[in-house]
């Protein structure tokens, strides 16, 4: 059952018991976008106008995040991929293109491994896994951002993971204002999502069985941490192909919009190229 707000276009699904807000536009084959941690649907406004004039595509805020729900209580990562599972069979796309950014990419990464049947292919941009994004050195600031999230400076610890994590040193003054806003309102859940004791995981041994189209992107201007991640997943999934914004860092969707709705319609047409970019 879904209901909408006709000023907005946004709509509201009961998923898994949770108020899930998305939108829904274009026609052609299902493309599911999945934002990653202190975002919203939003963050993918920049392309969505250009991936819907060929198919039909679905953003979403996740659970916890922006315009949906946020439950009471500690979450769990594995409600995420099962959330996004049932969005998917509950607007009857599958199976669907899937692309997910960031944590968004994790999220994407496990439904691969757990729910292949659903998935045309997937698509993902610089996923933290958890054991490999440790290799790159990221926990201390990691560390300190949960501890400003706990002491209340929601937008310090804001600041701080895109300056000293995710984005680079001076990334924070150059995000759109409503970005910042969001990541700011959504604090909490990141909190939430780290503290879950499968948060940024997925079932590897599951994950190497998939067999379906894959896309793995990177930022040329990205922090270092995410090499790692690079690398473990080009193991994992050997027959993924591989792609770098050379201009772009953590979010290339939102600072090279054009580049990556050329990469994304290019890989989906014909995943044997590797993209379009």
């Amino acid at each position: 059952m879904s209901t909408s707000s006709v000023a907005s276009g946004v709509y509201h699904a009961q998923i898994n018991g949770v108020r899930i807000a998305y939108q829904a536009v274009g026609r052609g084959e299902p493309l599911v976008l999945v934002h990653g941690s202190w975002g919203s649907h939003h963050n993918w406004d920049p392309v969505v106008p250009g991936l819907s004039a060929r198919h039909r595509v679905v953003s979403y805020d996740r659970r916890g995040h922006s315009e949906s729900e946020r439950p009471a209580g500690q979450g769990t990562f594995a409600e995420d991929v099962a959330d996004l599972a049932a969005l998917v069979e509950t607007l009857d796309v599958a199976p669907a293109w899937v692309v997910g950014n960031s944590v968004g990419a994790v999220i994407t990464l496990q439904l691969a491994a757990a729910r292949p049947d659903l998935l045309r292919g997937v698509i993902v941009h610089e996923p933290p896994l958890r054991g490999p994004l440790s290799e790159g050195g990221a926990d201390e600031a990691l560390r300190m951002v949960l501890e400003l999230i706990r002491a209340g400076d929601h937008a310090g610890a804001a600041e701080r993971f895109v300056d000293d994590v995710a984005f680079g040193r001076g990334a924070w003054a150059r995000l759109p204002e409503r970005m910042r806003a969001t990541m700011v309102d959504n604090a909490p859940t990141y909190l939430d999502e780290e503290l879950a004791p499968d948060s940024r995981t997925v079932d590897e041994v599951a994950l190497a069985r998939y067999r379906g189209p894959v896309l793995v992107t990177s930022g040329g201007q990205s922090p270092p941490i995410f090499q790692p991640v690079l690398r473990h997943l080009a193991r994992l999934l050997p027959q993924g192909h591989r792609l770098q914004y050379a201009g772009a860092g953590h979010i290339p969707h939102a600072t090279h919009p054009e580049e990556f709705v050329s990469t994304v319609l290019g890989f989906v047409s014909d995943p044997g190229l590797g993209g379009a970019s």
